[in-house]
């Protein structure tokens, strides 16, 4: 085989190697980016007594039909202490008009006395639920806490806060159109 031949068999097959490439891309689904418009990913955490039966499992699934406010926290957190107070007023005042809120703790395991305490110290009366091996912190790709997620009824990420520097003024609109919208 001469020179220009081999050139043309190697032009082939790279062509070939970047086409199949091409359509491997856009066939695959490739990384989901969790943020507004994607579908809120599953999480499986257990209830933290008096937010339900203790040690009992909660999902998303519990939440599905009704808009949402998920904040994952910790105890050791700082701005998740700060945000706390907000968060329950939130609650207590669209709560009553559909709003569920759920706070998922990702402390290390073993801390269900703390979390406990740090729920009565801060008068949480929304759900408050616990994910020891901090899987849901992996699924939702947080950059750390306190972030906060609010869904639609059909379970698609609204709006992504990361910190507490949100304030709740700034979310109640959306939040009444979460609470206003109809399932789809």
């Amino acid at each position: 085989m001469n020179a220009s031949r081999q050139w043309v068999v190697v032009g082939v097959a790279v062509m070939a190697m970047g086409a199949a490439l091409a359509v491997a891309t856009h066939m695959s689904d490739g990384p989901k980016i969790i943020g507004p418009g994607a579908t809120a990913p599953d999480f499986a955490a257990k209830v933290v007594p008096d937010s339900g039966p203790a040690g009992a499992v909660r999902t998303i699934a519990a939440y599905r039909g009704k808009p949402m406010l998920l904040n994952l926290w910790a105890t050791w957190c700082a701005p998740c202490r700060a945000e706390m107070p907000r968060i329950e007023r939130l609650y207590k005042e669209l709560g009553p008009q559909g709003l569920a809120v759920v706070a998922v703790s990702i402390d290390s395991p073993g801390m269900t006395d703390a979390i406990q305490d740090f729920r009565k110290e801060m008068g949480m009366t929304f759900d408050v639920l616990y994910d020891e091996a901090g899987k849901i912190r992996d699924d939702y790709q947080s950059t750390g806490v306190p972030e906060t997620f609010l869904i639609d009824r059909t379970g698609v990420i609204r709006r992504r806060l990361i910190g507490s520097s949100w304030t709740a003024e700034e979310q109640r609109p959306l939040l009444r159109e979460l609470i206003a919208e109809r399932s789809r």
